[in-house]
């Protein structure tokens, strides 16, 4: 590991646990709410451009205003990039969008906690989720993130398969789970790397027999 070039002083705050997506969707935008209500800024990562879309409704619903960074809103990125640390400031976007890009914050938003980073769903690699999470508390910044999850994410599907995937939405539905699940979540991301790890080795092995083969052929 590289440190980093200055001391981090990002929080985590715990998991939440949700039965569905609007359930999440629906606590995540109270969340919203009370911290914009102090004046901090929020950034809000979602898997796909209809979860943002969706999102950002329910949001404007609220009264609050919004902007959403996805591919349909490319030619504004750098703009909405600029603007995503400002006070009060709300911005729903795919988690692919903005990176490698500072949000700068002002001295206030430091003194209030600097900005509020919501992850919606995980990804089937942990290395996108970082780089979410990485969008506040840079270079020493305060900021805070919380990782929201539910039992009808993709990722419990694309790890357990369609069998166990059912099953934890119908446990989503009676109301039986609690915030301990987390762990289930984190169980399913590993398993999906390992996954597409030993398919990037099967392939590299193809290819290099391949490239075996041309070589042999072009002997003879």
């Amino acid at each position: 590991q590289v440190p980093t070039n200055r001391p981090p002083s990002r929080k985590k705050l715990p998991d939440i646990v949700c039965s569905d997506m609007m359930d999440k969707f629906h606590r995540i935008v109270e969340e919203v709410k009370a911290v914009h209500a102090i004046g901090r800024p929020v950034l809000i990562g979602t898997r796909s451009i209809d979860k943002s879309t969706i999102l950002a409704e329910l949001l404007r619903e609220q009264g609050l205003v919004v902007q959403v960074l996805n591919a349909n809103e490319i030619e504004r990125e750098a703009e909405i990039v600029s603007l995503a640390g400002l006070r009060g400031q709300i911005t729903v976007a795919t988690n692919m969008a903005g990176r490698g890009t500072d949000i700068k914050l002002e001295d206030d938003i430091r003194a209030l906690g600097g900005m509020m980073v919501i992850c919606t769903e995980l990804h089937d690699a942990a290395r996108i989720d970082r780089q979410l999470i990485g969008r506040c508390g840079r270079q020493g910044d305060p900021g805070t993130y919380r990782q929201y999850l539910a039992l009808d994410d993709e990722i419990l599907r694309n790890s357990y398969g369609l069998k166990a995937y059912e099953r934890y939405k119908e446990q989503g539905k009676q109301g039986r789970f609690s915030n301990s699940m987390a762990s289930l979540f984190r169980r399913a991301q590993r398993k999906v790397e390992r996954k597409h790890f030993r398919d990037r080795m099967a392939l590299m092995y193809h290819e290099k027999e391949r490239t075996r083969i041309q070589r042999e052929m072009g002997l003879d």
